[in-house]
């Protein structure tokens, strides 16, 4: 199999799509049922693994759903714990949808690849492992747009880009660039194959999921209480969250042993009020 047979069919693409008259068509819908199925399943898992929980339980000992926005995503785990870790979240994130897409291209081609980011996205939504309440996928979409077509992603980036500037909403960005998204797909995909793309139902229920777990933010954008982004921590971490000590002498213990240093937290390491 060739490169290009393997993105275009994949393993069980290329026997459920043969022009070989010899495979039975209970061959064929037999992979294809497994193609799905592998797919599915491994997407979906794979999209409930959310870096954003993750990463506020394992380093901060605290569930980001309960902070800021409350949103298991890239953009709530900057205003509460910084760069570093929105960096590390959406480096997971996109990871993730990477690996689903490859599975989907290994196992049924572009058809695969689609349908993997699909329920990587729903995993992200939905993560079993976390009840089933996570973010709102729009990192996992993204990188999945652009394991399905670089060129489609490209043009949606900068459309982003030029609206978060223009706003200073990245939710605004998100939805305008998802909403955009199936007309993008079609056009270019007419533009290279002389085609109507094949995969545009994909597109359009990416672009439900997306805009609908938005509501909150549809909300408070009406409202004119939406959060402008910033590359500052805008959201108070939690009084309780893990701070960088420093060392200090103890007035009581200097005398009796001068090179003995105690810990003790820096308070202007707290964004929250000082605890009696």
């Amino acid at each position: 199999m060739s490169f290009t047979e393997f993105f275009s069919k994949g393993f069980l693409g290329h026997i459920v799509w043969s022009s070989d008259a010899g495979v039975a068509e209970s061959t064929r819908i037999i992979c294809m049922a497994i193609g799905i199925l592998v797919t599915v399943i491994a997407a979906y898992l794979l999209g409930s693994l959310n870096f954003a929980i993750i990463i506020s339980g394992k380093k901060y000992k605290q569930d980001i759903r309960s902070y800021g926005s409350k949103n298991a995503g890239m953009t709530n785990m900057m205003r509460t714990y910084g760069k570093k870790a929105a960096g590390i979240t959406l480096l997971g994130d996109a990871l993730k949808a990477v690996v689903s897409a490859l599975v989907g291209y290994a196992m049924l081609g572009y058809f695969g690849a689609y349908l993997a980011g699909l329920f990587c996205i729903i995993g992200h939504m939905f993560p079993v492992y976390y009840h089933f309440k996570g973010g709102k996928g729009v990192v996992t979409a993204a990188v999945s747009i652009l394991m399905c077509n670089p060129i489609v992603f490209l043009i949606l980036f900068v459309l982003f880009v030029l609206i978060v500037l223009a706003t200073r909403y990245i939710s605004v960005g998100s939805i305008m660039c998802m909403l955009l998204y199936p007309i993008v797909l079609d056009r270019i995909y007419k533009w290279m194959y002389g085609e109507p793309c094949g995969y545009i139902i994909f597109a359009v229920l990416m672009t439900v999921l997306i805009v609908v777990k938005h509501y909150e933010n549809i909300g408070r954008l009406l409202h004119g209480t939406e959060s402008k982004f910033s590359f500052k921590k805008s959201v108070k971490a939690p009084e309780d969250a893990p701070v960088e000590a420093e060392f200090t002498e103890s007035d009581d213990e200097s005398a009796a042993a001068p090179e003995k240093r105690t810990k003790k937290a820096n308070p202007s390491r707290h964004y929250g009020k000082k605890k009696k």
